[in-house]
Order: structure tokens, then C-alpha cells, then sequence
């Protein structure tokens, strides 16, 4: 573990890979640190923003102390159910780099506990993850121009839900009519880290 200073707003802690950002998280979820304001996990770093007045030298000190013990499962927590239409256009290509039936991608992604480890790329765009290895496939060799909105995707390790039409590289599964970003909503993003979420097949 790297812990770094970010002036006098911040602490950036950075890990040795994604199982080390949810230990952390789920560590710092169970344990606030106090000048703490909010939690912001990535895939290998975790930022640490400061209520005013903080001091970050002390946050440091005490994130240094906080116990990385494994996660073995999906935290105790809020559970989102999407919706999801297997009807994707990469469904046939995931099937064969997992050597499974485009069936068995389905029964794999739905019977899957999935957490969301980190957001980005746009807003709503949760990283999720799960402990199921057949779904690890690489991102297309092209990008498509436009993905559609709320398509269903796989690239590596993650799945992922589009919050909004987008260019993309990953893997399309299927499309859930979900919003997973509505500034009409509090909070806006569906996906929100360590959220989990089950996927369920729909017609």
C-alpha cells in the first residue's frame, strides 16, 4: 500500500490490484475514518476526499493502519436486480471465447452476484465484478462507433451497463431498459460502488 497526500483535500492510496480497492472500501464502509468526506475507489487506487479542515497527514497515518482482510463474498448491502434481453450482437463470439452454449453466457451472467467495484468512463458507468472466471473475455479487436443505450457488456474481468449511447470496445451481451443515470433520482447512479447486482433474464 502507497499512500500519497493530495494537497490539503485528499488522500490517494494506491493498492496492489481490484481485490485490494473492495477490501479497502468495504474496510473503510464498516469503519468511516474521521475527516473522511467521501470514498472514491478506481481499479487500483482509492481516493480519500477530506471534509474541511482535515487534517490529511492524520488520514494518512490512520488509512495505513486500516487491515486489508479478503473479501469473501459480496458484502452485506443494497441489491439492484436489472432487467437484461439476451439478444446482443457479440453474444455468439462471447460464447466461443468462454467455450460455452450463448445459453450458458446467460445462465453464467444471471446466476453470477456481481459487484460494483468502481465508476467511470461516464456517469452511471459502474465496474462490476464478480468471482465467475469463464466470463473474463478480452474487448473487441473494434470499437464500435455508437453502442446503444443500456446495452449489457463484457470486457475482461467486468460487466458493465451503458448509461447512455457511447462509443465502446466491449463485448455486448444484451440491453436492459434500466436507467442507470437519472439526475431526477437521489442518488442518480444505480450502480454505485459496492452495490450488488444480479442480472435477470427478461423477454
Amino acid at each position: 500500500m502507497r499512500v500519497l497526500t493530495c494537497a490539503d483535500s485528499g488522500v490517494l492510496v494506491e493498492v496492489a490490484d481490484l481485490t485490494e480497492v473492495i477490501a479497502l472500501g468495504a474496510a473503510l464502509d464498516a469503519r468511516p475514518l474521521p475527516g473522511v468526506a467521501d470514498v472514491v475507489p478506481a481499479a487500483r487506487t482509492v481516493l480519500l476526499r477530506l471534509v474541511p479542515g482535515a487534517d490529511p497527514d492524520a488520514v494518512a497515518a490512520a488509512v495505513r493502519e486500516v487491515p486489508l482482510a479478503p473479501v469473501d463474498g459480496p458484502a452485506e448491502g443494497e441489491t439492484v436486480v436489472v432487467p437484461v434481453i439476451y439478444d446482443g450482437e457479440d453474444l455468439a463470439d462471447v460464447a466461443r471465447l468462454t467455450g460455452l452454449t450463448p445459453r450458458g453466457v446467460v445462465a453464467a451472467h444471471t446466476a453470477a452476484t456481481w459487484t460494483v467495484a468502481f465508476c467511470g468512463f461516464a456517469p452511471g458507468f459502474g465496474y462490476m465484478v464478480c468471482d465467475d472466471e469463464r466470463l473474463h473475455v478480452p474487448r473487441r479487436a473494434e470499437a464500435r462507433t455508437r453502442v446503444p443505450v443500456g446495452s449489457v457488456a463484457l470486457a475482461g474481468e467486468f460487466t458493465g451497463v451503458y448509461p447512455r449511447s457511447s462509443p465502446g470496445g466491449w463485448q455486448l451481451l444484451g440491453r436492459t431498459e434500466e436507467r442507470v443515470w437519472d439526475l431526477e433520482r437521489d442518488p442518480p447512479g444505480l450502480l454505485r460502488p459496492g452495490v450488488r447486482v444480479r442480472f435477470e433474464e427478461t423477454s
